[in-house]
């Protein structure tokens, strides 16, 4: 997504328009004419990134902060449709003519904050290190002393950003660990494979541009393709496509599905 609006680097904000809606708002800090007032006329210096949310660095040291959540899109062009648009950034003087924030359910978040904020807001206070960057030992010293099953764990944004729901079942299925298992019952073995193959699936999810689900709503310039390598994700009753003998499994964690192969990923660690 970030790679997606990076030609409007260099552009200039004329205006922030936040389209007429009956739906939810998405939550807007501050409030829009402030923010209308703060961003038009600034220029984007760069398009960056911290942890799932999308940072356009502007002219000023300000920055815009677009959180998509868990169904909202950032896009530099033809949205899934008008009627879930939520915000409209309209560029001059670049090769982009507007970044749009898209989102179905209102649940995203769009800030412009100062260099101060910023750090009060996603400093290391309350954001962990990136997943893509995490070296070994910071990841395992951060988590292992958790009573919580390491899928929940490795979807604190506060310990760990950048894995998501659908990832973290893949990464744990790839790493033969079971997803309900506690942090504090890993072996090193077994976080020297959560490590590799966190790098591995988030790599490679972003080089097929993540993961259009069956609704079709998400896509970058184009849809994503990494649905087509999930080995667990939405494929409970399925055969295991990595031992071939058992059958995926869907539980629920802290409110949200996980899937796991029970032979691959037993719980009693005897195979992992």
């Amino acid at each position: 997504m970030r790679r997606a609006v990076a030609p409007a680097a260099g552009s200039r904000i004329d205006d922030v328009i936040r389209p007429r809606s009956r739906l939810q708002p998405i939550l807007m800090s501050p409030p829009l004419a402030q923010f209308r007032r703060g961003a038009s006329g600034r220029t984007i210096q760069s398009v960056g990134r911290v942890g799932k949310r999308v940072v356009l660095a502007l002219d000023n040291a300000a920055r815009i902060v677009l959180e998509p959540r868990m169904t909202g899109l950032v896009l530099l062009a033809d949205p899934p449709n008008a009627s879930h648009l939520r915000l409209v950034l309209e560029l001059s003087g670049g090769s982009a003519r507007q970044i749009l924030f898209w989102d179905q359910r209102g649940l995203g978040v769009a800030r412009l904050v100062t260099p101060e904020q910023f750090d009060t807001f996603y400093g290391p206070q309350r954001l962990g290190p990136d997943a893509l960057e995490i070296p070994l030992h910071d990841l395992r010293q951060r988590l292992r002393g958790s009573r919580r099953p390491i899928k929940v764990a490795l979807m604190d944004q506060a310990l760990l950003v950048g894995v998501g729901n659908l990832y973290a079942s893949e990464i744990l299925h790839r790493a033969l660990v079971h997803p309900a298992r506690p942090c504090q019952q890993l072996r090193p073995e077994h976080w020297r494979r959560i490590h590799r193959e966190l790098r591995a699936v988030l790599e490679e999810a972003i080089v097929h541009e993540g993961s259009t689900l069956s609704d079709g709503t998400y896509r970058v310039e184009r849809e994503g393709r990494y649905q087509t390598y999930h080995r667990v994700y939405q494929r409970a009753g399925q055969v295991c496509l990595q031992c071939g003998r058992g059958s995926i499994v869907r539980i629920v964690q802290a409110q949200r599905s996980t899937f796991f192969c029970p032979c691959c990923q037993r719980s009693n660690g005897i195979r992992d």
